[in-house]
């Protein structure tokens, strides 16, 4: 597995939809930010979207794997490289928002973030279908982050 750098308007629309099934949101994060990519060969199996949204502090906007290349250390070594890259860049504290159960959390707490606040009834403002997870709907965004080193 090889993790690079790839402009994010190169990523593939449909990994990015993995992680935020609204297409404008995604196209609206797009310009101006940092892509990276996981490779497998020659085809991306994870991509991520970040930016700066302070002096020094960036957002995680998108991270997906391939839902076939799930549950193999991917998305942990994509995260890895990116945290590296950012404070790279001068990065000292990055955020990200997610909701507020489920397997996305859970990895973001593995990797060292913490709670920083809750955006209530986010995912029902924001997005017209009913995002949805082992039959329960997300309401309430959950915002993270982590202080780089």
């Amino acid at each position: 597995m090889k993790f690079v750098d790839m402009d994010p308007g190169q990523l593939p629309l449909a990994l990015l939809l993995e992680a935020d099934p609204a297409e404008q949101r995604i196209a609206a994060y797009l310009t101006g930010a940092w892509g990276f990519a996981a490779l497998a060969g020659n085809e991306v199996v994870g991509a991520c979207v970040a930016g700066l949204v302070g002096e020094q502090t960036a957002e995680i906007f998108n991270i997906a794997v391939a839902p076939n290349r799930q549950q193999q250390g991917i998305g942990s070594g994509l995260l890895r490289f990116v945290l590296t890259s950012l404070a790279g860049k001068g990065v000292h504290r990055v955020e990200l928002g997610t909701g507020s159960f489920g397997h996305q959390l859970t990895y973001y707490l593995r990797h060292g973030f913490r709670v920083d606040d809750v955006i209530k009834d986010h995912f029902l403002i924001h997005y017209p279908e009913p995002l949805m997870e082992h039959g329960i709907q997300h309401k309430d965004m959950l915002r993270l982050y982590l202080e780089l080193g």
